[in-house]
């Protein structure tokens, strides 16, 4: 079992995500691709900062490779198979100011009409 986050290193979420930056700093540049989710995209920025060429496929695209129970190496192979093929269509990764500003958007829409603002 992992050690409790300290001062001294941050949360256990930022340790991962330094060690898997620095897996991936030290790579030679190369494709890499993955399953498009919500964290996805944020991984993708990273990893693309980096000079990897990233790929994200939509998950619908993955499930015909899967060909046993879903586990991580069975959806690992599915992705690489998905990936390798020449007519598979991949997901730009999303910026992230746009993101913000629609979700920005959407909460100022959602707000209540005030008809008296200075009360």
């Amino acid at each position: 079992m992992a050690p409790a986050p300290t001062a001294a290193w941050g949360s256990a979420r930022s340790f991962l995500e330094e060690k898997v930056l620095v897996f991936f700093s030290e790579q030679a540049r190369c494709v890499v691709a993955m399953e498009a989710c919500g964290s996805a995209h944020h991984w993708g920025r990273a990893i693309g900062d980096l000079g990897h060429e990233v790929r994200l496929i939509p998950p619908a695209y993955v499930k015909p490779f899967v060909k046993r129970q879903k586990n991580d190496a069975a959806d690992a192979e599915a992705i690489c198979e998905a990936a390798s093929r020449p007519t598979m269509r991949f997901v730009a990764v999303k910026l992230e100011g746009r993101s913000f500003a629609a979700g920005r958007r959407l909460g100022q829409a959602l707000q209540p009409f005030n008809p008296f603002p200075d009360v």
